[in-house]
């Protein structure tokens, strides 16, 4: 049984394999997701390259992008091959790329097909298969249809829901516009959790710190944030402590970054340039005196050819923290 009361959303971009090793060394207990990965890629691309990982990112989940059930039940089993702790559908993402691919936010329009998606996973895989949806997409948004979808989609073997709590505009606005424009609606979430008792209910949607994420634990079972942990990633080093009552001494800053450079060593001798390492650590000394020369030494001297892990180390220097 994975512990959910806290998950790093899956970020385009963002929550790479070099992202994940750095977020975990500052919680052992918050469940990390992989960006998306779509079907197409899974089966015909570089898996190694595409689902790699270090062991240590553990608890992991892979996020799939795909709207046909024998390709995603295939690639269910190729995550259960890679060792992936938990396989979730993206039923979330409304960008115009995703939405020609006919996966994302738009199967909130096609219930039975998710369901029938999730029950061919579920019926590969033993690891729990979950779905990221939002609350709604564009007129589609009423609660009554939200239930229609959740209860067709458990039905399907789905028992986990990541409710990203604002509706989806499938045209006219951008991903990042779908992020922000639409209002959040918290309650929402809170009604499916008195609604469906039995289900596991996760929050994600414009959370910002812990004190927020404890409130919102009184009204569903977990939350996942998302660009929080990534601009603030020392947010997580206290979260193993105030959420899973983990006696684990709380390590610096310094010493997140100590801890992490054999990580950047090994990287660099197989071919890693160090900006694809450094881009991830920007925000550890956020609110730190010395954090706007951090990041200017790292974004100035990573991307110079040979960069190695004394620009990490002279970055360092430079900060207070």
């Amino acid at each position: 049984m994975l512990n959910r009361l806290l998950s790093v959303a899956p970020m385009l971009d963002w929550t790479d394999r070099h992202c994940r090793y750095f977020l975990r060394l500052l919680s052992r207990r918050t469940l990390l997701y992989t960006e998306m990965v779509t079907t197409g890629a899974a089966l015909r691309g570089d898996r190694d390259w595409l689902l790699g990982y270090d062991p240590a990112e553990h608890p992991l989940a892979l996020q799939l992008g795909g709207s046909d059930p024998a390709d995603l039940a295939q690639c269910a089993r190729i995550a259960v091959e890679f060792g992936y702790d938990e396989v979730n559908l993206n039923v979330g993402c409304p960008s115009d790329r995703v939405q020609s691919g006919r996966f994302g936010a738009c199967l909130m329009a096609e219930p039975d097909r998710v369901a029938d998606c999730v029950a061919a996973m579920c019926a590969a895989v033993a690891v729990p298969v979950t779905v990221k949806t939002r609350i709604g997409i564009d007129e589609r948004d009423s609660y009554a249809e939200l239930v229609d979808f959740i209860g067709r989609v458990a039905a399907g073997g789905c028992a986990v829901f990541i409710i990203h709590a604002r509706k989806a505009w499938l045209q006219g606005l951008s991903p990042r516009e779908n992020r922000e424009i639409p209002p959040l609606r918290y309650d929402v979430a809170h009604q499916l959790k008195r609604d469906f008792p039995d289900l596991t209910i996760v929050l994600n949607g414009g959370l910002t710190g812990l004190d927020q994420v404890v409130e919102q634990l009184a009204w569903v079972d977990g939350v996942m944030i998302g660009r929080a942990a990534y601009e603030n990633p020392y947010l997580l080093a206290e979260v193993d402590a105030r959420l899973f009552g983990d006696a684990t001494p709380l390590l610096s800053r310094r010493q997140v970054i100590e801890a992490f450079l054999p990580y950047v060593e090994r990287q660099l001798c197989q071919g890693t340039p160090l900006h694809s390492m450094t881009r991830h650590i920007l925000g550890l000394f956020q609110g730190v005196p010395g954090a706007r020369a951090w990041r200017r030494t790292l974004s100035e001297l990573a991307c110079r050819r040979g960069a190695g892990v004394e620009v990490i180390e002279t970055a360092l220097a430079r900060v207070a923290g």
